[in-house]
């Protein structure tokens, strides 16, 4: 059966002329000459295009010496291994497509770092993110989450104001491309960071239109508003800034290393830095230095050899090569680098503090306040899966508790009700002051300043850690639960929360908004939420109305066997 898409990485590139003299210009001739490579200039895309292909030939495998002498049996096999790179431009846009080895023909210098993710934080499923890159700025540490199913983004723990995603992966919301045509209702996925791993039409017309589709979604639809958080962090962009920038640490550069400047594999090169035992550095010199690993300490030593003001561009332009074998042969060859890309610096200019990552300049904290912003604006405004009643007035809180669960079959008031603190025993923790049917657990507050809801708040995370960490506290609120309720909340004996509703009235405040909740709170609610939803609890936050009017008259209730009334939420003597 014919394939109406193949998948393929495919990469913007900036500042190519859409030209074919330009776009063959792009590569490295020398290096195409030495793989003899043939160059052709393809007329049926109606758009400039230029495709490139070559066989790199071994004659003998880099294995067969080493196993010749563990073995004393000697063995030749030859190698070959194939590239072909197309590129296209397509309504003034250069784009390159790789096949086989061809992707590492492509000057990582002139790919658009965010067109893949660009897409993917537009298209995918927020729910069904498979996989994620992050880099946590001035930690020099690469995380990596893989979910093979798919799972919501709270769940993979990159969303942090100083986490900067390099890539995501997952399936796709529904695309106007060649592969959804045809997918029958089968989902689509796709890998988005640099490049965008993606299924492409085959035939010229269906191949020019995705990229258009593409471009279009980049250029014109809003991230998802899950995905947003990805675009809040951005490199650098005044000009004048960077230059402050690239001398301070082009001064760092030339003194001796005092531990400010450390080594992180490139996120774009994981898989080549993990399968590579032989590195070719390269930094003002015609000679390239061999060795089993990346070595910092030449490559700072090489960058003090620079002159004053050209250090930094000397580290730019110099390269490192990753090979899987100490020969590195054209078919050995897995990345060509920039030596800068490997290196993370830390650099302040007054109280504003900068980071160095993967050649680009991030501010420190620029995004906290904005993500905490986003975060609160969104928790807010997520409908509501229960509505409360008017808190009358003089009213206590206990009772208003009563109240909610009296008013609602199969609730409980399991306010001022608690379990032992596995932490010491002695010591009782409330777990919630309402619990709901379907295990939603409410936490109910009446606050005039942020004191009050920092408790409220502390108390959430507590009861979740606690019911997620410890058995015996699932065995005594599963219990207790059951007894309350005279046996109508039945809880599975391995029970944890799924959602909890945060119910807040804010006194002399009409309603619940991002600008009606005290200032401390609002970055205390915003790091709760986003702490429980990465243990896959989601939060909900409701406002409660202040009535004038007093509470009406509990009706009594006969005594339920083996547990009183619902009276006995109320708190207890002593």
């Amino acid at each position: 059966m014919v394939s109406h898409t193949e998948v393929r990485t495919v990469y913007r590139l900036t500042g190519v002329e859409p030209a074919p003299e330009a776009m063959l210009d792009v590569f490295d001739l020398d290096l195409l000459d030495r793989l003899g490579a043939d160059a052709h200039f393809p007329e049926v895309f109606g758009v400039p295009a230029v495709y490139i292909t070559c066989g790199m030939e071994q004659d003998r495998a880099p294995w067969c010496p080493s196993m010749a002498r563990t073995t004393g049996i000697p063995v030749t096999e030859s190698v070959r291994r194939t590239a072909a790179v197309l590129l296209l431009a397509v309504d003034g846009t250069v784009y390159a497509i790789g096949c086989d080895q061809g992707y590492r023909l492509i000057p990582d210098r002139l790919k658009d770092k965010r067109f893949g993710l660009s897409f993917a934080v537009r298209q995918m499923d927020p729910n069904l993110i498979r996989g994620a890159v992050s880099r946590s700025l001035g930690q020099a540490r690469t995380d990596i989450s893989l979910v093979p199913g798919g799972a919501a983004v709270p769940l993979l723990g990159i969303r942090d104001h100083s986490r900067i995603v390099r890539s995501l992966g997952g399936y796709l919301d529904d695309v106007p491309l060649t592969r959804s045509r045809y997918a029958r209702g089968k989902a689509v996925s796709a890998q988005g960071g640099s490049g965008l791993r993606i299924a492409l039409g085959v035939e010229p017309d269906a191949l020019l239109s995705d990229l258009r589709t593409i471009a279009r979604i980049c250029r014109e639809d809003i991230p998802h508003p899950e995905l947003e958080f990805v675009d809040h962090i951005v490199p650098v962009g005044d000009p004048a800034t960077r230059d402050a920038l690239d001398r301070a640490l082009d001064d760092r550069l030339g003194r001796l290393p005092d531990g400010r400047i450390s080594l992180c594999a490139p996120s774009e090169h994981l898989a080549a830095t993990a399968a590579a035992t032989s590195y070719l550095t390269r930094i003002n010199s015609c000679e390239a230095r061999r060795s089993d690993d990346f070595d910092l300490d030449y490559v700072l030593a090489r960058a003090r050899l620079a002159r004053p003001g050209e250090r930094v561009n000397a580290l730019r332009e110099g390269t490192v090569t990753l090979a899987k074998d100490r020969r590195a042969g054209a078919t050995d060859t897995l990345a060509v680098t920039s030596a800068l890309t490997w290196l993370e610096a830390g650099v302040s200019l007054g109280p504003r503090r900068f980071f160095l990552l993967e050649g680009e300049w991030y501010e420190g904290g620029a995004a906290y306040l904005r993500g905490c912003r986003a975060d609160l604006a969104e928790l807010l405004a997520r409908p509501s899966s229960a509505a409360l009643p008017a808190w009358a007035a003089g009213e206590s809180e206990n009772d208003y508790n009563n109240r909610v669960a009296d008013g609602r079959p199969g609730w409980v008031c399991l306010d001022t009700r608690t379990v032992a603190n596995p932490l010491r025993p002695r010591d009782r923790v409330e777990i919630c002051d309402v619990l709901a049917p379907d295990g939603t657990l409410f936490l109910v507050k009446r606050a005039g300043g942020s004191g009050p809801l920092s408790h409220l708040f502390g108390q959430t995370r507590v009861a979740v850690e606690l019911l997620q960490e410890s058995a015996r506290v699932r065995a005594e609120f599963v219990a207790m639960a059951a007894r309350l309720s005279g046996g109508t909340c039945v809880l599975p004996e391995d029970f944890t929360p799924k959602r909890i509703v945060l119910a807040v009235l804010l006194k002399n405040r009409e309603e619940l908004t991002p600008d009606s909740v005290f200032g401390f709170s609002r970055i205390t609610l915003a790091q709760t939420a986003k702490a429980l939803a990465a243990r896959g609890v989601q939060v909900e936050v409701v406002g409660i109305r202040q009535d004038a009017a007093p509470a009406p008259q509990r009706p009594s209730r006969p005594a339920r066997r083996g547990v009183g009334s619902l009276s006995a939420c109320a708190p207890s003597a002593g």
